[in-house]
């Protein structure tokens, strides 16, 4: 910082990393103009289209003060602060969040991940971080679980699926009619840490299907973690092979840029140190008269900020002191531009019509509007068909139904009058029967009665007749 302080104040290239602070606003949307505006929009190109084609390069009489616009880019910049988002991609227990605590020098509060988890989960921090009067809010995302399931095939997914939510919630931002992006607390991945298990062998297949994965999403720094683990020969074959893959696989890792000459030549030899092989630790140890970071082991000790032993040291350089501020533009106008091209092109958008002439936002508007329109209707029309057709059938239905009643009825009505009239039928022979046999019944008790009558009167004779020869 004390190297850049002494830099003359008009010149532009050491403050080149505070110049953006993340999440501008772009320039309030205008409503389309009208016939005259257009025609007056049109005109003002053309002048400016002439006075371009004769502009001319005029010297100052004297001071006029524009050359303080860098320092008031940094003053603005630095008032509002920065931010600035890591993934930690990794198995568990390679070291990630040891390697964070290194990296920015202090102890992020963290529970340990543990092998058990189901599946691959997310976990985002946020904290906000001074050094001397410039503020940063860092936000460390680590992925728990990942590696740590038997069926590995999908282990990817919850990453992408990640990086894709923060890229929508701020492209959801950027189209509100009022956007507050100035203030919006960008999420953006703009750095992804992969961390390699140094096996000393080769990539596994889980590794390369990530990486591939992402290439596209997210700028890759791949680094070989707890790289003490294996030794300098070792190292060196282990990286040429890891390089070897990510070409023949065609994974895109981020090259440190080497179009700006102050950093071209340093940041094109870190390229050729690519995968970086660190080694993290908050123990300090004193060796000879300074207390510095180190991993104190039986057969000696590993310095942590000593290039002799591991590349952590470069990686904080490339990573913070060099190329943040290229990591974070390559997120917005490189991965974050392809998501929203894809977006917007899915949602109907484009910038050019079939013939290769400019599309403006309002015709695209308006085509997509018409469009919308035309399938509502067609959609409106055959839902309307087919509720006729589904009434049609419907009736039909309760017609065949109401026939099929209507005949039930019939047979059932014939039914019960035949039934009555056998009933009747019955009834009446049996009241036939009952009067005959009422019939036959009195006859009989009018013979009997005869009967008795004449069977008395012949009784009454005998007892008279004896009585008679009685008295003889």
């Amino acid at each position: 910082m004390a190297a850049r302080a002494a830099e003359p104040s008009g010149s532009l290239a050491p403050w080149s990393c505070f110049l953006r602070p993340w999440g501008r606003a772009p320039a309030p949307s205008r409503p389309p103009p009208g016939p005259p505006a257009e025609e007056g929009r049109r005109a003002g190109v053309s002048l400016g289209q002439e006075a371009g084609e004769g502009c001319r390069t005029v010297p100052l009489a004297g001071h006029v003060g524009f050359d303080s616009l860098p320092d008031q880019l940094v003053n603005k910049s630095v008032s509002q602060g920065f931010c600035f988002n890591i993934l930690c991609v990794g198995e568990t227990g390679l070291g990630k969040s040891t390697l964070m605590d290194t990296l920015f020098n202090t102890k992020f509060e963290g529970e340990p991940a543990t092998h058990t988890q189901p599946g691959v989960q997310l976990r985002s921090n946020t904290y906000d971080l001074q050094e001397s009067n410039v503020g940063l809010k860092l936000t460390i995302v680590s992925t728990v679980g990942f590696g740590d399931q038997i069926n590995k095939e999908d282990s990817y997914k919850p990453i992408v699926e990640f990086i894709d939510a923060q890229f929508e919630a701020y492209l959801q931002e950027e189209l509100k009619i009022r956007r507050v992006l100035h203030t919006y607390h960008d999420s953006r991945i703009h750095a992804c840490l992969y961390f390699i298990a140094p096996t000393g062998h080769s990539l596994k297949s889980l590794d390369l299907v990530t990486m591939k994965k992402l290439d596209s999403k997210v700028n890759i720094i791949p680094i070989i973690a707890k790289s003490d683990a294996i030794s300098k020969s070792e190292l060196t074959k282990f990286k040429i092979k890891i390089t070897s893959e990510l070409v023949s696989n065609g994974v895109q890792i981020y090259q440190f840029p080497t179009d700006d000459e102050s950093v071209a030549e340093i940041n094109g030899t870190m390229n050729a140190h690519l995968p970086f092989a660190v080694i993290g630790s908050t123990e300090e140890l004193k060796i000879g008269n300074k207390m510095m970071k180190a991993r104190q082991y039986p057969w000696g000790t590993v310095q942590v900020e000593n290039e002799a032993h591991c590349d952590f040291v470069k990686l904080r350089e490339m990573l913070i002191r060099v190329n943040m501020d290229d990591l974070r533009e390559q997120t917005h106008s490189r991965h974050y531009e392809l998501y929203r091209r894809c977006k917007l092109e899915e949602m109907g958008f484009k910038d050019t019509d079939p013939d290769s002439k400019p599309f403006s936002l309002q015709e695209t508007y308006e085509a997509k509007r018409n469009e919308f329109l035309g399938e509502l209707q067609k959609k409106e029309e055959e839902m309307r068909q087919m509720f006729v057709q589904r009434v049609k059938e419907k009736e039909a239905e309760l017609k065949e139904a109401e026939k099929e009643l209507h005949e039930k009825f019939d047979r059932l009505k014939k039914l019960h009058q035949d039934e009555k009239k056998k009933l009747e039928d019955k009834k009446k022979s049996l009241d036939d029967e009952v009067n005959a046999f009422k019939q036959r019944k009195t006859a009989a008790e009018l013979l009997q009665s005869q009967g008795s009558q004449a069977g008395g009167s012949q009784t009454l004779k005998r007892d008279k007749e004896k009585k008679n020869l009685g008295f003889l």
